[in-house]
């Protein structure tokens, strides 16, 4: 370039993806704490992402289930908790109080204000009343070590008690003390998910109490934070960085500033890379496949996705809101998609014009055998589905 800046193209991008991502076959990690150190983040929304996310990158899938669940319900080197744009994510332990600090004590604030606005709305008892309920809340939980909504309601009636949720409106509903006050503890950093009532791909779960953590300076934990991501994902352009953290851009701009990180050119404009990180990156030894769960901290890592994913397909792979479902990749770039059907059959399918041949087809198929060979007789249904997924699992 001109201007100084190093030029990376998609082939080097993807490249970075493949080896960073941990998706090329030498690149696979070791454990759960590998994988989510890698990524920085694990989607948590939908349970099931988080294990398959793990089991595509483990070198030993086999293991997945029980290395994952020894990580997440008996070490805690891995927290499920709130993170960027009021999500669930999982994160490595030591990232508890950069996550919190950095993002969640503006989430915090806000729905804590909004829950004390819709109780005075609805009538219901004031912010004084709450503060004597949450306290005997988390002092039943921290009795009991982990516990659901309705154990923790036997222990504290009043979280029991039910309040009009914008009376009047379309949108009415009726809330109970319980779901709205643990929602918020979980954005203050207060208590985190814990061990699921069912299988690891059961929605039900129990709360716990965050692990301690020190109260950081915000800015610093944004850099911390951004630092990181970079270093996984970049290069990125500033509008993937907003999106991905969910910050103002001034936020996004004085974090890069404290990090060092350097500018380079995309085809989308400029980018920008962890300090020290503008060199080349050679391609993996091999081409790859793998098959990527719905909601996959890779497919869903960037803002701009055209370097990655055709705009063809979005209407297949995506809902209405934006997540992404199951995602076939070959070498660098979404082809196509996979769904489970009712009796346990991995299915996928790479539409015309994608561009892959016989050893493409051959390695998505026995990334496909590699996926059922673990997952065995669990049945998987995404939290969001999507068309490709849902036509594909009839």
């Amino acid at each position: 370039m001109g201007d100084g800046r190093r030029h990376i193209g998609v082939a080097e991008r993807r490249a970075r993806l493949a080896l960073r991502q941990r998706l090329a076959g030498g690149a696979r990690a070791g454990s759960p704490e590998e994988v989510a150190s890698s990524l920085v983040a694990l989607h948590g929304t939908d349970p099931s992402t988080v294990f398959l996310a793990v089991g595509a990158r483990l070198a030993d899938p086999a293991k997945t289930v029980g290395v994952t669940e020894r990580a997440l319900y008996e070490d805690g080197s891995l927290v499920r908790m709130h993170g960027m744009r009021h999500t669930v994510f999982v994160f490595p332990a030591e990232l508890t109080a950069v996550v919190h600090a950095s993002t969640g004590v503006v989430v915090a604030a806000r729905e804590r204000a909004a829950l004390l606005r819709d109780m005075a709305a609805a009538g219901a008892p004031d912010a004084a009343w709450l503060a004597e309920v949450e306290e005997s809340a988390l002092a039943a939980l921290a009795r009991r070590g982990q516990a659901t909504a309705a154990e923790l309601a036997r222990d504290e009636p009043r979280l029991k008690e039910r309040f009009v949720y914008a009376a009047g409106k379309s949108y009415e509903g009726v809330h109970t003390v319980s779901t709205r006050l643990l929602k918020v503890l979980g954005t203050e950093g207060r208590v985190v998910r814990g061990r699921p009532l069912g299988s690891w791909t059961s929605g039900q779960f129990r709360w716990a109490p965050a692990p301690a953590h020190p109260e950081l300076d915000p800015a610093g934990a944004q850099a911390e934070l951004l630092g990181r991501w970079l270093a996984a994902c970049g290069p990125a352009t500033e509008e993937d960085l907003k999106w991905w953290t969910g910050w103002r851009v001034t936020e996004v701009r004085r974090a890069l500033a404290a990090v060092g990180a350097q500018e380079v050119s995309l085809d989308e404009g400029t980018g920008y890379v962890a300090a020290g990180d503008a060199g080349p990156v050679a391609a993996p030894a091999e081409p790859w496949a793998a098959l990527l769960p719905a909601l996959d901290p890779t497919a869903m890592g960037w803002r701009q996705r055209d370097w990655y994913l055709s705009p063809g397909l979005r209407p297949l792979l995506f809902d209405r809101s934006g997540n992404v479902g199951p995602t076939v990749w070959w070498d660098g770039r979404v082809v196509g998609g996979w769904a489970q059907r009712p009796d346990g059959e991995i299915v996928w399918r790479v539409p015309p014009g994608e561009g892959t041949g016989r050893d493409a087809e051959a390695a998505i198929a026995a990334e496909a055998e590699r996926l059922a060979s673990w997952v065995g007789s669990t049945r998987i249904t995404p939290r969001f589905r999507t068309p490709l997924e849902r036509e594909l699992s009839a």
